[in-house]
């Protein structure tokens, strides 16, 4: 029973359909091809304006990439504590960008407007410049921002000056479970540029930088070859990325994956020990617990004292969720 991640679920059968039909004779190189051709128009339809994509191999490069195009060496990023940028990413945002990475608490990952606002306030030459804030949709303890508070911190961001970056690898859960247009938490929330994840929801290896602050896009492009991102074979993940935003299907996948986690959490009932809101479960169970759970063949990571962290993938076997929610039930 494995919820280690969803980078552990197998490829989409429609995204490996669309690789196949993209293998097929020779394509220009570094995205001249016809698929990568198509990205920009593909996600200005899904995000309802005009913006720019840019392909890369990694979300710890989407999210770096996007972060030095938003801050200078000298600047600061605001970031929560737990975000994956500081707690997961080796210092890859500080390497691209040369930034400081200051650190705000939030509950259940998330930040505030009014912590934003605080940690922004130093300006003098002895400090990093506050510069750009980050974001997690969903969080690392899988807790959603809604369009209400993403344009509240859109907004505060603004006040102080900086730009606003998502992290997206879980983007797809997010829109899924709120319901939203995609726009309604990015760009109308104030958002100027979005790590769109895929590879966690179907994809083989697709991720991509989706850039709304389009005064930004010759510093990504620069930033993106430089880092050694600029992918010789781009019709891959382009032929991935469209067939994944086709039709819906990034949503289909994301639901079923946040429905599964829907019944994990109920299972677990008094143990969550975080509101379950998109693909993530969090539990409290204690160290015997945890180790019951393992003993009984359940794999996961652990987080915080005595909590265990179940992650949902689009493919999950209703057989492991239903010996999971037993295994649950029976610690309550």
């Amino acid at each position: 029973m494995n919820f280690r991640s969803d980078n552990t679920a197998a490829v989409a059968p429609e995204i490996m359909a669309a690789l196949s039909e993209a293998n097929d004779g020779i394509a220009a190189p570094y995205g001249e091809d016809p698929w990568s051709q198509r990205l920009d128009a593909a996600f200005s339809a899904l995000f309802e304006r005009d913006l720019r994509v840019f392909t890369v191999a990694s979300g710890t490069a989407a999210n770096a990439i996007s972060l030095a195009s938003l801050a200078p060496p000298w600047g600061a990023i605001f970031c929560h504590r737990e975000a994956h940028i500081e707690v997961d990413e080796a210092g890859a945002p500080q390497f691209y960008a040369g930034a400081k990475l200051s650190l705000l608490d939030g509950d259940n990952a998330k930040i505030s407007p009014e912590a934003l606002t605080r940690a922004a306030a130093r300006r003098d030459v002895h400090a990093a410049t506050p510069a750009a804030v980050s974001i997690s949709q969903a969080t690392e303890r899988g807790a959603l921002y809604t369009p209400k508070q993403v344009a509240a911190l859109g907004a505060a961001a603004r006040a102080c000056g900086l730009k606003l970056h998502m992290d997206g690898a879980r983007f797809a859960n997010a829109v899924a479970a709120l319901g939203c247009a995609p726009a309604d938490i990015t760009w109308r929330a104030g958002v100027d540029a979005l790590s769109f994840g895929a590879t966690k929801n179907g994809a083989m290896g697709a991720e991509a930088i989706v850039l709304f602050d389009l005064e930004r896009a010759e510093a990504i492009e620069k930033l993106r070859k430089r880092g050694g991102h600029l992918m010789c074979k781009g019709r891959y993940p382009a032929a991935q990325l469209l067939a994944y935003a086709k039709d819906g299907l990034w949503l289909r996948l994301a639901g079923d994956a946040n429905a599964m986690a829907q019944r994990l959490a109920e299972a677990a009932g008094p143990l969550l020990a975080a509101p379950a809101e998109a693909n993530i479960v969090l539990v409290r169970a204690g160290k015997e617990g945890l180790a019951k759970l393992r003993e009984a063949g359940l794999e996961f990571y652990d987080w915080g004292p005595g909590e265990a962290r179940l992650v949902t993938a689009w493919n999950q076997s209703e057989r492991e969720v239903d010996a999971a929610c037993a295994l649950l039930r029976a610690l309550r």
